[in-house]
């Protein structure tokens, strides 16, 4: 196992919506994993994201408006202790594990934006299995999602889209992938955050090219790792 992954900051968001311009944070987990079953320290946030919470994204993750209302704390106050947070650990030298990482850090980013709170500044190093997953396995059948993707390498995942279980599945995911696929891998962290980089907009560009070819002429995808 790379050292890199010996000792990990792992972070996941449940939120309003798929858009990361408008939707807004309903829950957040930043904990700090170890070797095997070890998590060093954890921290676990529900806010009220001050609109309503569609039903499909409470069907999603379980948590309503009314829930959100009565138990959620102040969006702009969370907001503020996730950014810190995950300041505290990347400022400590800890890689950070996000799944599909532009989707939470833009969106915390434009939540932060949102409340005036100072934003994450290039965030690194960052570690996203899926980029990594695609990359050094990419012909494999198959969906990526956070599931599917954990029990391909083993990781049991319960209670998913529960945003502590989640993040603390991407970060034994990434330590799967590090023990299984060392020989592909660059040896320090700060070369993957690097190449991490090239590897998603290739994959942008490739998904961006199966869309035009096979459903929408005008397609662009987004690129931008790991915040657009």
């Amino acid at each position: 196992m790379s050292n890199w992954s010996e000792q990990l900051a792992v972070f996941d968001l449940e939120t309003t919506g798929i858009d990361v311009e408008t939707s807004r944070i309903v829950s957040a987990t930043v904990a700090v994993l170890g070797v095997g079953d070890i998590v060093h320290e954890r921290a676990d946030w529900l806010l009220n994201p001050g609109i309503p919470i569609p039903l499909g994204a409470s069907n999603v993750h379980g948590i309503t408006t009314e829930h959100a209302l009565q138990n959620g704390r102040a969006a702009a106050d969370g907001v503020s202790e996730i950014v810190e947070a995950l300041r505290v650990h990347l400022t400590g030298g800890l890689p950070l594990v996000a799944y599909n990482a532009p989707y939470d850090l833009t969106l915390l980013n434009r939540e932060a934006m949102r409340h005036g709170i100072p934003p994450l500044v290039s965030p690194s190093p960052v570690i996203d299995p899926l980029v990594i997953d695609k990359a050094v396995d990419r012909y494999r059948k198959g969906k990526r999602t956070l599931e599917v993707t954990s029990a391909f390498y083993g990781v049991v995942l319960e209670g998913a889209h529960d945003s502590g279980a989640d993040a603390i599945a991407a970060g034994r995911v990434a330590q799967a992938i590090a023990l299984r696929h060392a020989g592909l891998l660059p040896s320090t962290v700060e070369e993957l955050h690097a190449i991490q980089i090239e590897w998603s907009r290739q994959q942008a560009v490739s998904f961006q090219e199966y869309m035009r070819r096979s459903r929408d002429p005008g397609f662009v995808a987004a690129i931008g790792w790991p915040e657009r």
